[in-house]
């Protein structure tokens, strides 16, 4: 896939439930690839894991630092705020606008 736009990206990273749980992984802190690696070591091994991160990192949901030869892998979530604020906010306001709508409407019968 070779696309310019940014948000393209962040839904094919997204897509992937390995890639999802990546970054569950890295939302309590951040990882080495190591530790990454040893995660998934069940079921994925060690190449695979790091086309994910890459994916991951293309799409700036992973960021990475070197430190020796560890490397650090930090969660991103600025992109997918960016996803949410504009492409799910302004639907879940209105879906919360129509549910209110709808209790209201059912209060009224009774």
């Amino acid at each position: 896939m070779s696309s310019s736009d940014p948000d393209d990206l962040i839904f094919k990273a997204l897509a992937d439930s390995r890639r999802r749980a990546i970054l569950d992984l890295l939302k309590d802190a951040p990882r080495t690839t190591g530790e990454l690696c040893e995660h998934f070591e069940a079921t994925l091994d060690r190449c695979t894991v790091m086309q994910h991160l890459k994916v991951l990192e293309k799409a700036e949901l992973v960021l990475s630092r070197k430190e020796g030869r560890t490397r650090w892998n930090y969660l991103n979530a600025a992109p997918i705020q960016h996803i949410h604020s504009r492409w799910i906010s302004s639907y879940a306001t209105n879906a919360v606008k129509l549910l209110t709508k709808l209790k209201r409407d059912l209060e009224e019968e009774d």
